[in-house]
């Protein structure tokens, strides 16, 4: 059954078409007007148009290009009603329309028409699933070109620093333990040597040698402590960028986290209209999973994204006084659901209204939009690499006051 809009004048045609159309059970709104046949048309949206090209009162070019340049009527399909000897003349116009059908009007073809544009809407509307398939696909494919470029780029950087500072951190091992000696060194001088001379004296009031010796080895441990973060950093990077090349592999999800944790630490620390946002981990004993590492380190990345900014949205919509006051907070827990499957939950105490926007992440094309706002889109690439791609489940929602919070399952192996 079909929405069918006839704009037709003659009251003979008038008749055959609604009589015709109606017993076939297809839904027919006829008029004699090509002003009133544009006004309906916008606000029925017919899956079919049947316009009179006989009638001088209808000027059928005009409605037919109206109707085409209209976004959401051009898959309306468009069937003119002429005369065989008027199809020629139609013809050197160069109208628009889809099909046609000679008067006066045989039942079988009427019907056949409308078969005709039932099925173009169908094949228009394959055509367009399929273009929207294709273009994710492509998009799909270039962002994994890029991680897989990002992630050799990434991998190679952190390498390179990788050698230096972990010569500088094995030596300043050395560094400490020669600098404890020659302090003791000294201490052993000042206790023989009970008057010094007065170049001695002049050098040690100079540069207050009791302070020197107390502060350099404070010195030194806080240079292992630098360079012993700068290797953990490196190793998260290394460890977060892995090359999914090798497939399906063995990974541990605390691992994970706390990889990604390291690498947005700098999103933390207070900011202007904004305390600290304070990470609150309840790891459970799982078991490593077989999963593409990189991509599911790419999810949580986003994941965890998407709770810092909207925390940062709620800092902002607050008056200055309450985000003064509001304690920003994300927890992240994870826990063995059965034999077959973990969870991993990630929650913030965000002020937004309530909401529950996994239906919109599960749609297919999401990514491929570019309209989409970003925090969206990285939710929904998380989306499809956990559900589409790992076979397990993401849902997100929030509640007022409460927060938004984002569950997981992943199986633990690949089937």
């Amino acid at each position: 059954m079909a929405k069918i809009l006839a704009i037709v004048a003659d009251t003979v045609t008038f008749q055959v078409v609604q009589e015709l159309l109606g017993q076939e059970g297809h839904q027919v709104r006829v008029v004699s007007d090509d002003k009133e046949g544009l006004d309906l048309a916008r606000e029925v949206s017919p899956d079919a148009i049947i316009c009179d090209g006989t009638s001088p009162q209808i000027n059928f070019l005009e409605v037919c290009r109206l109707l085409k340049a209209d976004r959401e009527l051009a898959a309306a399909y468009f069937i003119l009603l002429t005369t065989a000897e008027q199809f020629d003349e139609i013809q050197e116009l160069d109208a628009p329309f889809d099909d046609f059908l000679f008067k006066p009007i045989v039942k079988q073809e009427l019907l056949a028409r409308v078969r005709a544009s039932k099925q173009s809407r169908e094949l228009r509307a394959q055509l367009a699933l399929t273009q929207q398939e294709l273009q994710l696909s492509r998009d799909r494919m270039l962002q994994t070109e890029k991680m897989s470029s990002l992630g050799e780029l990434v991998s190679g950087i952190a390498h390179e620093i990788n050698n230096p500072i972990t010569f500088i951190y094995s030596n300043l091992t050395h560094v400490q333990s020669y600098a404890a000696d020659l302090i003791e060194l000294l201490r052993l001088y000042q206790q023989e040597l009970v008057e010094p001379g007065a170049e001695i004296q002049q050098k040690q009031q100079d540069m207050d040698v009791e302070f020197v010796l107390d502060d350099l080895l404070k010195i030194v441990s806080s240079m292992r402590t630098g360079s012993d973060r700068i290797r953990q950093i490196i190793l998260s990077l290394q460890d977060f960028s892995r090359s999914d090349r090798s497939g399906w592999q063995l990974f541990d999800v605390s691992d994970g986290l706390e990889n990604t944790l390291l690498l947005l630490q700098h999103r933390l620390p207070a900011r202007e209209g904004r305390r600290d946002i304070k990470v609150m981990k309840e790891f459970g004993n799982l078991p490593q999973i077989e999963c593409y590492a990189g991509l599911l380190n790419q999810a949580f990345l986003n994941i965890i994204n998407h709770a810092i900014d909207v925390l940062e949205e709620s800092a902002q919509e607050l008056a200055e006084l309450e985000s003064l006051k509001f304690k920003p907070v994300i927890l992240i827990s994870t826990q063995v659901v059965d034999a077959d499957r973990i969870s991993i939950e990630i929650a913030d105490n965000d002020m937004a209204i309530s909401k529950d926007i996994t239906a919109q992440l599960s749609e297919p094309f999401l990514v491929a939009q570019p309209a989409e706002p970003p925090i969206y889109s990285g939710l929904a690439l998380s989306y499809q690499i956990i559900v589409e791609q790992h076979k397990g489940e993401l849902r997100c929602f929030s509640e007022p006051g409460k927060g938004t919070k984002i569950y997981i399952e992943i199986p633990l192996r690949h089937s």
